[in-house]
């Protein structure tokens, strides 16, 4: 199985690198705008490939003929999203569809990944087939992708998720996860949303299920992410219990007072029992997320 992936780089990309390189057989793409980051790992081949450029995505995709793309690449900072319009519709929207034709050009298996700011936050959990009402440009121009990807005359599948968290080989990349720990370690006072409430998804467990739907042909859309419900602000007193910290530090806030340039969803999660049936996810508790991550960054230090 030819595997391409886009964003390689990221935090979900070199997970699934991580993964799926040296698997038996598989033969691995990994694409990525600049350098390849990813240094501790071999068995997989990279090149740079910015997927807003049609004709790169078509010549590699020419060469490569891949059986699947799992589509990692997007701009994901919220606030960025709202002030640079453009930028934001070319990555999620314009670079999707160069994508869509080169795949259906070559019949590949399109895995595109996606999120929970699609929807409004009003009545979360969602599921699959919930209607989708973005709040924001960032969750537009993702819903937006969506359609296109639904309308894709080849094999596709969706997978939205929620809050990913984990370590990448480099640490040049941080999440709230990571962000809560350094702060709270080194003592500093923290401000944090009372009224967001979500499902954080270890970024192992992520990439895990989009394997499983390479793997098993899965098409359609799944809802991906951790298993614990929690808001904003039990997240940063769970990494704090989690570690010992001390949590008098961290003073509840609500969203409306931080004046962030673009609307967050209230309350989200997934509910998870398409993804339990079809694909045998099971994704660890918050704890064991915690614990994986403890690990990983013992082994860079």
């Amino acid at each position: 199985m030819k595997i391409l992936i886009t964003g390689s780089n990221g935090l979900l990309g070199q997970k699934l690198v991580k993964l799926l390189a040296n698997k038996e057989g598989i033969n691995l793409l990994a694409t990525s705008t600049g350098e390849n980051r990813i240094k501790a790992i071999t068995g997989f081949d990279y090149i740079s490939l910015d997927i807003t450029n049609k004709t790169q995505v078509e010549q590699v995709f020419n060469q490569f003929k891949p059986n699947v793309v799992i589509n990692t690449a997007a701009m994901t900072s919220v606030d960025a999203c709202e002030d640079k319009k453009e930028e934001c519709w070319n990555l999620n929207v314009n670079a999707v569809k160069y994508l869509i034709e080169a795949s259906e050009k070559h019949q590949t298996h399109l895995i595109h990944l996606s999120t929970d700011f699609i929807f409004d936050g009003e009545n979360g959990p969602y599921k699959e087939e919930d209607k989708p009402n973005p709040l924001s440009y960032y969750g537009e121009s993702k819903y937006e992708a969506e359609k296109l990807v639904q309308q894709a005359k080849t094999k596709w599948s969706i997978v939205r998720t929620i809050i990913v968290y984990g370590v990448v080989e480099d640490m040049s990349r941080s999440n709230i996860v990571l962000w809560a720990k350094q702060a709270l370690e080194k003592g500093n006072p923290l401000t944090i949303v009372n009224d967001q409430f979500r499902m954080p998804t270890l970024a192992e467990d992520l990439a895990y299920a989009c394997w499983l739907i390479a793997e098993k042909s899965a098409t359609g859309i799944y809802h991906i992410c951790g298993k614990d419900f929690m808001s904003v602000l039990e997240l940063v007193n769970r990494v704090a219990d989690f570690y010992g910290y001390d949590k008098s530090i961290i003073s509840p806030i609500k969203s409306s007072s931080l004046n962030q340039a673009a609307k967050r969803p209230p309350k989200t999660g997934f509910v998870l029992d398409k993804a339990y049936k079809e694909l045998e996810y099971s994704p660890c508790s918050f704890e064991e997320g915690l614990g994986i991550v403890t690990e990983q960054l013992k082994a860079q230090n």
